[in-house]
């Protein structure tokens, strides 16, 4: 992947659950990170006392969090309300001329900040909660 814009990523939100993804908000800063915790099966058998680990098991995860300006106030809500309701929606992350990771992710953390001579900007952090999905973009 060459050099990108880092305004050319998305997040998205598909409010209805119907499949199409809108976009919530215009992020000024993002970060996408996956992670997988590693299941430890050294014993006293283990070749030289080696660390082991077991293929194919352990927990996989992504995180995503930006911060930035809301599209609208209809897109404040949405956000909002799934907050406050622990809901967990479908989102999609695009990586322009990369791809687009989708799946169920939860709001866990929504932060509002602003001062007397600027905007109100918020920070966001999504967990996910479920099988997440990568697809190259054409």
């Amino acid at each position: 992947m060459g050099a990108q814009k880092g305004k050319d990523l998305l997040l998205k939100l598909d409010e209805d659950g119907q499949g199409a993804f809108v976009t919530v908000a215009g992020l000024r800063t993002k970060r996408l990170a996956f992670n997988s915790e590693a299941v430890d099966i050294t014993d006293a058998d283990s070749a030289g006392r080696w660390r082991e680990l077991l293929a194919g098991s352990g927990v996989q995860r992504a995180s995503v969090s930006g911060a930035g300006i809301f599209k609208d106030a209809q897109s404040d809500a949405a956000i909002r309300q799934r907050f406050f309701a622990g809901e967990i929606a479908q989102w999609q992350f695009v990586i322009p001329d990369f791809g687009t990771v989708s799946g169920p992710f939860q709001v866990t953390a929504l932060e509002y900040s602003g001062s007397h001579d600027g905007e109100v900007t918020f920070e966001i952090a999504l967990e996910s909660a479920g099988p997440i999905s990568f697809a190259v973009l054409p």
